[in-house]
C-alpha cells in the first residue's frame, strides 16, 4: 500500500494524533512505534515522506535512517525532543532532509509535510527543465540525478541534489537564502542551520578542499554563489 507518510516514534499517543490529524488533511499516513515496525512496514508498503524520531524502544532514529537511506531517497524530516546541535549535525549528515523539534504545531508539521510532498511530486517534471552540468572535473546528470567528481559518482541526499542542482543552474550570480529556501524547500521554515549544514555536506563532496571552496562561494550575510569552471 502507498502511503502519503509515514511516522516513526515510540510515543505512540503523538503518533497516532499526528497521524490521525494527517488523514483528517487528506494526506494518507500510517504510525509505527518502533524500528523493527518500520522494517516490516517498508516490506509491504511504500511512503513518500518518513517523519523520524530520534529515540526509539529498540533502537535509534539515525540507524533507521542510514538503513532507509541504503536502498530508498524518500525524504525524511526528524522529529526529537533533543534539541542540540550535535543532534541536528548527526541528523542532517547521516541523510535527514530536515530536523523538527518537539513539542510541534500540528498545523505547522503538516504545513512542512504538504510542501514537501509537493517538492518531491514534482521531481519528474522538475527532470525536464533541468540541466546537465559537466566541466571536465564537476558533472550532474539531470536525469538519473546523479553527481560525479573527477569521474567517480559521489553520494549526496535528495535535498542535497535539489540544493546544487538550483545553485549551478543560477550559476555565477548571487542565490540569496530566501531564494534558496522559496526554490529548494519551498517553504520559509528551514533554518539556516540546516541550509549550512547541508552547504557544507555538498562543499565536502564535490570541492577538492572543502575549506577552501572553489565551487560554491558564501556572500556573507546574503547567500552563496556557484562559479562555474569553462565548460
Amino acid at each position: 500500500m502507498r502511503f502519503d507518510c509515514l511516522i516513526i516514534d515510540d510515543e505512540k499517543e503523538l503518533a497516532d494524533n499526528t497521524a490521525e490529524y494527517f488523514n483528517m488533511f487528506d494526506v494518507k499516513t500510517a504510525a509505527v512505534y518502533s524500528a523493527s515496525e518500520a522494517d516490516g512496514f517498508f516490506k509491504e508498503n511504500e511512503a513518500g515522506l518518513v517523519l523520524l524520531d530520534i529515540n526509539l524502544s529498540d533502537g535509534s532514529g539515525f540507524e533507521v535512517c542510514k538503513k532507509i537511506r541504503q536502498t530508498l531517497n524518500v525524504p525524511i524530516l526528524f522529529i526529537s525532543a533533543r534539541n542540540t546541535d550535535d543532534d541536528k549535525i548527526i541528523a542532517l549528515n547521516i541523510g535527514g532532509d530536515d530536523y523538527i523539534e518537539k513539542p510541534y504545531s500540528l498545523g505547522v508539521l503538516l504545513a512542512k509535510v504538504r510542501v514537501v510532498l509537493k517538492r518531491f511530486s514534482n521531481n519528474a517534471q522538475d527532470a525536464l527543465k533541468s540541466e546537465d552540468y559537466d566541466d571536465g572535473y564537476l558533472k550532474l546528470d539531470s536525469v538519473n540525478k546523479t553527481v560525479f567528481v573527477d569521474g567517480v559518482e559521489k553520494k549526496i541526499t535528495s535535498i542535497e541534489w535539489r540544493l546544487l542542482e538550483y545553485l549551478i543552474n543560477n550559476r555565477n550570480r548571487l542565490v540569496t537564502k530566501t531564494e534558496i529556501f522559496d526554490n529548494v524547500w519551498n517553504d520559509r521554515f528551514t533554518t539556516d542551520g540546516t541550509l549550512n549544514v547541508h552547504i557544507r555536506k555538498i562543499r565536502e563532496a564535490i570541492e577538492k578542499d572543502p575549506q577552501d571552496p572553489k565551487y560554491i562561494i558564501t556572500v556573507w550575510k546574503e547567500g552563496y554563489k556557484f562559479v562555474a569552471r569553462a565548460e
